[in-house]
């Protein structure tokens, strides 16, 4: 359903208008002034404006003007409409940004056929903006170690599938990245990439985001929005964090991959959509599954094709390169291209343990930027003090004269060992038993025994 705002003096036209077009499956508003007609624009949002040349109150042409002034990512497309039509006044309305020109008596088929066209053009425009923003952040994974360069392999073998992928790894280490590469591989590449960060949507909102509304989803809102899934149509639909998503919520998704249709909240009515989903967790689902807090048959449905991306402190040899990527971004933000890091500077960022992963790593360089504005080159001493401070034994093991009893060293060694495997299985606890020779619920008391919280 779009919405149409329809600025004209005349009352006949204005009913006579909106009673056509809510046959047609259009949402309207009328008003007879250009000054209501304002102050609806900047209200709500509509994708055309239908505007009379001449208003008791304003020159539709100046009124056309103020439009065009208003500020708005994607702005309505405006037909004019008079009764007095010249050639002149149709020029003078294109160069203003009309999307055409209508005369009375209307044509009610050439009405209707403008409004689709303009609508057409406008989600156009929508998906225009929404690919150029996306070139901006379109990019691979940083690195040359063994993970990431796995990890470009795997991307460029599923990419063109059209297969659902769930992206598994760590808060911050570039999750939206690898679904953005695969999007950019894949058939749909020319087609929108929508995200929806799950954990960020409250709950009582988040079926809107994902499934749209209709008939308003409370006061001050607009009458209609277009959901993620709707939006995201003929592309790809990037759930992130979807493991927080409550099982309400889940069930829904569950029957719009399923069947392919959405009904948005309000509606009576389905949509067919057409989307590849690719969704992202830092959870073990797995064990959310056990917990009872995750559909298995949900993740059946998105864990075709998984991915693992690698926390940063299993790939400490790309630091070098992540660091020069960052400096290089934000040497430009703030107008120094040339600065460089020491090695001494390096060798610290390389021990500290990155509980942030890249979305720490790339604001301490940020932070070390900023705060040092007159230097180009960082040494060790720029750097923050959580960081600097990692260059001691941070994350080693304690030497075998530290044990008093061979108890003590054996339990220490089947920690570190545990621990060890646990992050070669990006934290599931399903992979990690299957690798280490045990069953699950024995891992679970050999954890607990040692000592390890079943998160760390």
């Amino acid at each position: 359903m779009n919405h149409v705002l329809i600025v004209d003096d005349e009352t006949e036209i204005r009913n006579s208008l909106e009673s056509i077009l809510r046959e047609e499956g259009y949402a309207v508003t009328t008003t007879g002034t250009a000054t209501e007609g304002l102050e609806l624009l900047r209200d709500a949002s509509y994708d055309v404006v239908l505007l009379d040349i001449w208003l008791p109150d304003a020159d539709g042409l100046d009124t056309l003007a103020e439009i065009r002034r208003l500020e708005s990512a994607n702005p309505p497309e405006v037909i004019m409409i008079s009764g007095h039509g010249t050639i002149e006044s149709a020029v003078k309305a294109t160069k203003l940004g009309a999307y055409d020109f209508l005369e009375k008596p209307l044509s009610m088929e050439r009405t209707l056929i403008l409004l689709k066209n303009a609508i057409q053009s406008r989600q156009l425009r929508d998906d225009n903006q929404e690919f150029q923003r996306q070139l901006a952040t379109k990019g691979e994974p940083t690195g040359e170690s063994v993970p990431i360069k796995a990890l470009r392999q795997q991307i460029k073998l599923m990419a063109p599938t059209n297969g659902r992928v769930l992206i598994y790894g760590e808060s911050g280490t570039g999750k939206e990245l690898i679904a953005r590469s695969i999007h950019s591989g894949s058939q749909r590449s020319d087609r929108v990439f929508v995200e929806l960060n799950c954990a960020a949507i409250p709950e009582d909102h988040i079926e809107s985001e994902l499934f749209g509304y209709r008939n308003s989803a409370g006061p001050g809102d607009p009458p209609e929005m277009r959901g993620t899934f709707e939006r995201a149509g003929g592309g790809t639909l990037f759930l992130n964090e979807v493991g927080d998503m409550s099982l309400k919520t889940q069930a829904k998704v569950l029957r719009a991959l399923d069947e392919q249709r959405v009904t948005p909240v309000g509606s009576a009515h389905s949509i067919h959509v057409d989307v590849r989903v690719i969704a992202a967790t830092n959870k073990d689902l797995e064990e959310e599954i056990a917990r009872g807090n995750f559909r298995e048959d949900l993740f059946y449905r998105l864990n075709v094709i998984p991915f693992f991306v690698p926390p940063l402190r299993d790939r400490r040899e790309d630091i070098p390169l992540l660091v020069k990527e960052f400096m290089l971004e934000f040497g430009r933000l703030y107008g120094r291209p040339r600065v460089e890091m020491a090695e001494d500077a390096l060798a610290s960022l390389k021990q500290y343990q990155w509980p942030g992963n890249l979305r720490e790593l790339r604001n301490v360089i940020e932070r070390v930027l900023i705060l040092n504005p007159k230097i180009n080159r960082i040494e060790k001493k720029h750097l923050p003090v959580l960081t600097a401070r990692a260059t001691g034994r941070e994350g080693k093991s304690p030497k075998p004269e530290e044990f008093s009893t061979l108890t003590q060293a054996r339990e220490a060694y089947e920690r570190d060992y545990i621990l060890k495997k646990m992050q070669e299985c990006h934290g599931n606890m399903s992979r990690t038993a299957e690798a280490l020779g045990l069953e699950r619920s024995h891992l679970y008391r050999k954890m607990k025994a040692l000592g390890i919280n079943v998160k760390e």
